[in-house]
C-alpha cells in the first residue's frame, strides 16, 4: 500500500498516464506507482500486460472498459475501502480522455475516496503544442460520428467555436473526415494532422482540407496510423478582417487617385495581391 495519512486507512485510485508510442516517455513515478499498487484496472489487459512485462512490473490486472465500467466502480470501491491502492490505465496516453474511467472517477469522488493523477503523455497536448495553431483556446471533440451526415452536422456546430478544434481519427476514416471538413469549411479552415506521435513515422501535415486530400492522393502512406486532427477556424475571420481593412484603405485612396494607382498603393500597404485589389477597387468607384 502506498503511503497515506495515519488517520486514513482507505486506498487511493491513481490515474496513470502511459506512453502513446515511445516507451521512454513512461515516467519513473508512473512505473513506481504501478509496481506498488495492489491492482491495476486496464482498458485491455493484453495490451497493458505487454507494457508491464517490458518494465518488469508484476501485478494483478483486471479489465475496465466501456461495457463493465459501472460494475467495476463498486469493485474498486471495495478494494479501496479495505486499504488497497488501485491504478487505472488506458491502452495509451492519459485515461478518461476519450477512454474509459469517467464513471469510476465520478463515482469514487462522490464517495469521497482519494483519486490522484500521475501525469504523463497525452496525444492532444503533444499534438497541439507542435502544431503551430493557436493554443490559448482549444476545444476537444474526441471521436467524431462514423457516418458522414452526422459528422458534418458536428462540424457545422464548430463554426461558432472559438480557438482550435481537436479530434481523434482512425486510419480507416481519416480521408472521409477530411473530405467532410472540405465540404463544410472549404479553404476557410487550416488543418494540421499529427500522425503517429512519438512513433517511428511521426508526421505533421498542414494546409487547407483540399491541400491535405491532395497529399493523401499523392501518398497513401500518409493515411496510415493514428491521427490527432486540429482545425484553426480563424482563417475566415482573418480573411474578413483583411478584406475590411483593404476596403477602408482603397476608399481613402480612391478619393485622390485613379483605380490602378490606388490598387498598387493598397497592395504595398496591405501586402494583398494587386490584381485582386484592382478588382475590389472597381466595385468601389
Amino acid at each position: 500500500m502506498l503511503p497515506h495519512s495515519s488517520t486514513d486507512v482507505r486506498g487511493t485510485l491513481y490515474i496513470v498516464a502511459t506512453p502513446i508510442g515511445n516507451l521512454e516517455d513512461f515516467s519513473n513515478r508512473a512505473q513506481d506507482v504501478l509496481k506498488k499498487v495492489s491492482h491495476i484496472a486496464a482498458e485491455d489487459t493484453r495490451h497493458t500486460k505487454k507494457l508491464l512485462n517490458h518494465f518488469g512490473i508484476e501485478n494483478r490486472l483486471f479489465a475496465l472498459h466501456d461495457h463493465n465500467e459501472r460494475d467495476k466502480a463498486t469493485y474498486i470501491e471495495t478494494l479501496l475501502a479495505k486499504g488497497d491502492d488501485v491504478a487505472l490505465v488506458s491502452d495509451a496516453g492519459t485515461p478518461l480522455i476519450s477512454d474509459p474511467g469517467y464513471h469510476v472517477v465520478s463515482y469514487l469522488r462522490e464517495k469521497n475516496f482519494p483519486v490522484s493523477p500521475i501525469p504523463g503523455p497525452s496525444a492532444i497536448i503533444a499534438a497541439l503544442c507542435a502544431s503551430g495553431l493557436p493554443t490559448d483556446k482549444f476545444f476537444f471533440q474526441g471521436f467524431l460520428p462514423a457516418k458522414s451526415n452526422a459528422r458534418k452536422e458536428v462540424m457545422e456546430s464548430w463554426k461558432t467555436q472559438a480557438g482550435t478544434v481537436i479530434f481523434y481519427e482512425s486510419t480507416h476514416r481519416i480521408y472521409d473526415s477530411v473530405t467532410d471538413a472540405n465540404l463544410v469549411f472549404g479553404d476557410d479552415a487550416k488543418l494540421v494532422l499529427a500522425r503517429e506521435i512519438s512513433k517511428t513515422f511521426e508526421t505533421f501535415l498542414q494546409g487547407s482540407p483540399s491541400d491535405i486530400l491532395a497529399k493523401f492522393d499523392n501518398d497513401s502512406n500518409q493515411m496510415k496510423g493514428e491521427f490527432v486532427v486540429m482545425l484553426d477556424l480563424s482563417v475566415k475571420e482573418n480573411k474578413d478582417k483583411n478584406l475590411a481593412e483593404q476596403t477602408r484603405i482603397l476608399k481613402v485612396l480612391l478619393e485622390e487617385l485613379p483605380v490602378k494607382q490606388a490598387a498598387q498603393i493598397a497592395a504595398q500597404i496591405t501586402g494583398g495581391k494587386k490584381n485582386a485589389l484592382y478588382q475590389l477597387a472597381l466595385t468601389l468607384v
